[in-house]
């Protein structure tokens, strides 16, 4: 029937026909489908929008001028900007970050039209010969983006290591934390003697380990040897391998 009664046709028919174009009834419906479901759609295609988009603004951040740690591919007769020839803007990312605000616009119709009136009205049928098609093709072209971005950006190990030596030790604070702790310190305790003596590096400018070695809570429990071994990168990579296997990556 025309508001989903079955009131002139048998609910058989809709079996049967559903089976042969392989689909699936909904189990009540009026007139049309309850818009939830396409709602949904949408909302799962901005949310994998807004995970590409999480990509996307790391590595904005990452290719700043003061980090430059990684850098959008740059072609020999691409411009960065008409006014400042030296610019290397990452403009794929940017791009990437602005359409998934479109993908969340996109969401928000789709909610909109969930609560139509009474059987339907049509107010929904303008938006959607817009939105999902448009949403479709939008997230296809933005994981196509940021596929090729992985694949042809730079990355810059040397400058890694350059910020990781900024903090001048600071960020093994945790690792002499915890050997601290392994040596009889109370974690309160050791966690405030780290603290302290982390404030002044800071303040000093300081290398952590030097300040470290000039405290006598510190030299009391640690000997040079493990106090230099709580500085060794090497145990932030220990799961490293299982991490990438995790994403697909080996």
């Amino acid at each position: 029937g025309a508001v989903g009664t079955h009131a002139h046709l048998d609910r058989s028919v809709e079996t049967y026909v559903c089976r042969k174009l392989g689909l699936k009834a909904a189990p009540v419906s009026s007139q049309i489908l309850a818009r939830d479901l396409h709602a949904h759609y949408l909302s799962m295609l901005a949310l994998v929008g807004a995970s590409v988009e999480r990509w996307a603004q790391e590595f904005r951040h990452l290719a700043r001028t003061e980090v430059r740690e990684v850098e959008e591919f740059f072609g020999r007769a691409q411009k960065g900007s008409s006014a400042m020839p030296h610019k290397r803007n990452p403009i794929v990312a940017e791009r990437l970050c602005g359409m998934a605000r479109v993908l969340r616009g996109y969401a928000f119709t789709a909610m909109e039209n969930v609560a139509l009136w009474h059987e339907r009205d049509i107010s929904h049928s303008s938006t959607e010969r817009i939105i999902i098609p448009d949403a479709t093709i939008l997230l296809d072209y933005m994981l196509d983006r940021l596929t090729r971005w992985v694949r042809e950006m730079r990355v810059f190990p040397e400058n890694m290591r350059r910020n990781l030596d900024l903090t001048r030790g600071l960020i093994h604070s945790q690792q002499v934390l915890l050997l601290l702790t392994e040596k009889g310190m109370r974690r309160e305790e050791a966690y405030r003697v780290v603290q302290q003596n982390a404030m002044k590096a800071w303040e000093s400018g300081e290398p952590f380990r030097e300040v470290l070695r000039g405290d006598p809570r510190i030299v009391r429990r640690l000997s040079p040897a493990e106090l230099d071994r709580a500085f060794d990168l090497k145990p932030h990579f220990r799961d490293v391998d299982r991490t990438f296997r995790a994403v697909g990556l080996t």
